[in-house]
């Protein structure tokens, strides 16, 4: 296929440039300056450059609908708020990565480099319209992110997160990639504007191309950690570096849920011949709500506790992305989805953010009694953990509750009762473990002196602080959020 282009392509690709463009400007100074690194905040500047460059460029974009290099890229208002999302998530990952210990002295640069450019991945990956772009998004993302966790200066764990997930990601790939080529093999095509109009035909009648589907979403699960492709998170998210572990979680899920939605949006899973997969994909969204949370109550790590939690939360989001693939009332189930990970992005920053702050050097991990009688030591900085924990509970007026709701107000509308008691039964759990890190800081004392005390990090601060507001503020203000989506997934499914 021959891929012609104008002016207008690049228009719509220039956020995904100027990310490309500001992660190279930091190496090539650092190279003119004889290898050395001068300074952390000039890669950092241009970082944030980069990502305020890419924000801006796609809010002037906004209104725009256009499929760029031969409908191999989609560019419309859902994109739009993926990239978004995916750039908040990058600017914050810069900012913890700057000012934590275990990613900010050397290599600083390269660091600054593979970040944006995962993030050129993640925005190809949730823009993509063509099976062969999903996956040069999938791989730039995937094999920066592997380097990415490597290079953190915590010796051990880091080096053997890294490897498992590029042994397991690597597969994953090679699932995925095999699925494209039943799929094409019996489409003809990689296109899904062609296969929006093939698709419910040829899952009908073409094994081999149900056969596509099936491996392609496996793939894709893998990226979100739906059971039973989970296996990796806990492990990956406690080795890497804890500023990566905050980008990786928020970026990954937002652009691979997005991209799930427009597959979604090909109307396949209506045909009779998918039921059973359709049923397949609701047992393993409770398995994963189930072994999500029941794993997050036996961890004493914060980190791995957050880890399983986000396994939970995938499930969630996959109740939302079935309410959308069925036929029906697809609008409320696919703005449900939206509006989780959009939850679901600010609550990860600010938790995250949180356990970056009172680490101390490379080696430090944060426990549940590290956490004791913060809440008395320092009160505001507690709460702001206690709220982000309210949120991830599903407690209301928090952001978190309305993404709980949304997605089990779906799955009723859509006839599908027992998912959404599943959903409740798992937020129950949830609730336990949540609470622990709130008690351990309000109701213990303090085991060991100072243990939690925080050095100045007045820009990741911050950052938590915001998220912290934002989780009340964009709570209250749900509605807003919801007709924004709303109206972003009409254009997709219409």
């Amino acid at each position: 296929m021959q891929i012609s282009f104008d002016w207008v392509d690049f228009l719509i690709m220039s956020p995904v440039i100027a990310l490309v463009v500001a992660g190279v400007v930091p190496l090539l100074i650092k190279v003119v300056n004889g290898n050395k690194e001068s300074s952390s905040f000039v890669p950092y500047g241009f970082g944030l450059v980069g990502v305020f460059a890419a924000a801006a460029l796609t809010l002037g974009n906004w209104g725009i609908e256009k499929a760029a290099f031969d409908g191999a890229v989609a560019f419309d208002h859902l994109s739009a708020i993926a990239c978004l999302l995916i750039l908040a998530a990058t600017a914050a990952g810069l900012t913890f990565l700057r000012e934590n210990p275990a990613t900010h002295r050397r290599q600083f640069s390269e660091t600054v480099f593979l970040m944006l450019n995962a993030s050129a991945g993640m925005i190809i990956f949730a823009w993509a319209d063509d099976l062969i772009m999903t996956f040069i998004g999938l791989e730039l993302m995937s094999l920066c992110l592997y380097v990415l966790i490597a290079l953190s200066e915590e010796e051990q764990f880091s080096k053997e997160a890294s490897f498992k997930y590029f042994i397991l990601g690597s597969f994953a790939s090679a699932v995925l990639l095999y699925g494209i080529s039943f799929i094409y093999g019996s489409s003809g095509t990689t296109s899904l504007v062609e296969l929006r109009e093939l698709g419910p035909t040829l899952i009908s009648t073409n094994r081999m191309f149900l056969t596509g589907v099936v491996l392609l979403f496996s793939g894709l699960l893998f990226k979100i950690a739906v059971f039973p492709f989970h296996a990796w998170t806990p492990d990956v998210y406690q080795g890497s570096p804890t500023p990566v572990t905050t980008y990786m979680s928020a970026g990954v899920k937002v652009a691979t849920v997005f991209l799930i939605l427009r597959f979604m949006s090909l109307d396949t899973l209506t045909s009779e011949r998918a039921f059973p997969f359709v049923d397949a994909l609701q047992w393993l969204a409770v398995l994963t709500i189930l072994v999500g949370n029941i794993g997050a109550l036996r961890q004493k790590s914060m980190k791995r506790m957050l880890a399983y939690s986000s396994v939970g939360h995938s499930g969630y989001v996959m109740i939302g992305l079935i309410a959308a693939g069925i036929g029906g009332q697809t609008l409320v189930g696919a703005t449900g989805a939206v509006y989780y990970v959009f939850s679901y992005t600010i609550m990860t920053i600010g938790a995250f953010g949180f356990l970056s702050l009172l680490e101390k050097h490379a080696d430090h991990e944060i426990y549940l009694d590290d956490l004791k009688g913060l809440g008395r030591k320092r009160p505001v900085f507690a709460g702001m953990m206690a709220i982000l924990l309210f949120s991830f509970a599903g407690l209301p007026p928090t952001v978190g509750f309305f993404g709980k709701f949304l997605v089990l107000s779906a799955a009723i509308k859509q006839g599908l009762i027992w998912l959404a008691f599943w959903g409740v039964v798992g937020a129950a759990i949830s609730v336990y473990y949540y609470l622990r890190p709130i008690v351990a800081m309000y109701m213990e004392e303090e085991v060991v002196q100072n243990s939690t005390e925080t050095s100045l990090r007045p820009i990741s601060q911050f950052v938590v602080s915001l998220a912290a507001l934002m989780v009340i503020g964009f709570g209250i203000a749900s509605e807003t959020f919801f007709q924004t989506f709303f109206k972003s997934i009409l254009d997709l499914f219409s």
